[in-house]
């Protein structure tokens, strides 16, 4: 009897590759009775930045997880994933989504994973620092190859 996930927590990034992510996460989870949950995280500026960003960036924070919800909301809707499994949340990147694997008792984690540099490079990094102290499996999608090929 295969093994299906039935609860898989896709982690995106909101970039063109989110499509390919989810795609790839609705074929692995391979049956009607999976519920994919969708999950970015924002890093705090003042986490990314250091603390001593000399203006008030609460603001702009929240325009950034405006616009960010705004658009893992067009790709929610595009996979049927409901609102109330959509989240857009501030925070340390692999710890928030190892707390919401938790939370909605994931059996699947999956994450784009990019080799190229740049802001890349922090999915690449999320996806190796996810799996040591995840409770579940985790699947990282690997964009750039598969764009490219």
């Amino acid at each position: 009897m295969p093994h299906h996930y039935r609860e898989v927590l896709v982690a995106v990034d909101g970039t063109e590759d989110t499509s390919l992510v989810l795609s790839r996460a609705a074929a692995v989870s391979g049956n009607d009775d999976a519920r994919l949950h969708l999950i970015h995280v924002i890093e705090p500026l003042a986490l990314a930045y250091g603390a001593d960003i000399p203006m008030d960036v609460s603001d702009l924070q929240a325009s950034l997880v405006e616009q960010a919800r705004q658009t893992v909301n067009e790709y929610a809707s595009r996979f049927a994933i409901p609102d109330e499994r959509v989240h857009v949340e501030l925070g340390s990147i692999e710890k928030t989504i190892r707390e919401k694997a938790d939370q909605v008792g994931a059996d699947l984690i999956v994450v784009g994973s990019h080799t190229r540099s740049g802001l890349a490079l922090l999915l690449g990094s999320t996806a190796r620092g996810l799996v040591p102290g995840a409770h579940c499996d985790v699947l990282a999608v690997k964009v750039d190859q598969a764009r490219d090929g």
